[in-house]
């Protein structure tokens, strides 16, 4: 979990949405160790890979079953439509749009079908300047879309309360938006619609969704997801 010095004084509703974006520190075991496959596909098989690519809200953190995480949920979602495709965690807690930058050719080693990116919350925590959130954002974009151009692309909103500063807040929300317009890609406006500030759908922390709120987060993401899945498999 990344900390402010000043949480103290953020209202609780502020102070779920400002933490729960930071989601964890990273493991010491380094970023490349840490990416996992919630379903590997058969050798020669047709089933495409989905790769989710983010922070701890992507890895799980805290959560005794890694499947339970959104990523997982949504792989049980596309295993009850019957849907060919296979869902790859590369979530690493604490990650940043750098670190992200920095580990996405390692991740990118394997078929990518579908992108789904979801980081920039704990960088908007840090304060880090909004063009250099929006700039590796880009480039991992960029990177993806260079090896791997017929992917299809989705891209997972965050915000910042604004105890960040309001103008900080609304440049940082409308990164998203803007980097899924310039590439085409889908966007989910606000991946814990739902989830932020609810005590009961948080863990014991206050600050990492439980496996009910997982669930909230996947609706989220499938609202979006679920009918490009459709679309491309048709």
């Amino acid at each position: 979990m990344l900390k402010s010095a000043h949480t103290h004084e953020i209202p609780g509703l502020l102070l779920a949405l400002l933490i729960m974006a930071g989601c964890g520190q990273k493991t010491s075991s380094g970023n490349q160790d840490t990416a996992t496959t919630e379903k590997q596909p058969a050798a020669n098989s047709s089933t495409k890979n989905i790769l989710f690519f983010g922070d701890s809200l992507t890895a799980g953190y805290g959560l005794d079953d890694p499947s339970a995480a959104f990523p997982g949920v949504i792989q049980t979602k596309i295993d009850s439509t019957k849907l060919p495709y296979s869902v790859v965690n590369a979530g690493v807690s604490g990650e940043t749009t750098a670190g992200g930058k920095s580990r996405i050719d390692w991740v990118l080693k394997q078929p990518v079908a579908v992108f789904v990116l979801e980081l920039g919350a704990n960088d908007g925590l840090r304060g880090i300047p909004i063009k250099e959130t929006a700039d590796n954002l880009q480039t991992i974009v960029d990177k993806v879309k260079a090896k791997y151009p017929q992917a299809k692309l989705v891209l997972l909103g965050m915000q910042v309360p604004p105890n960040m500063g309001s103008a900080y807040a609304s440049d940082f929300k409308a990164i998203f938006p803007r980097i899924a317009k310039k590439n085409k890609m889908e966007l989910v406006p606000f991946l814990l619609q739902g989830v932020g500030g609810v005590p009961s759908l948080n863990q014991k922390d206050g600050i990492h969704p439980t496996a009910a709120g997982a669930k909230i987060v996947a609706g989220n993401v499938w609202e979006i997801l679920g009918p490009l899945l459709v679309k491309a498999h048709g």
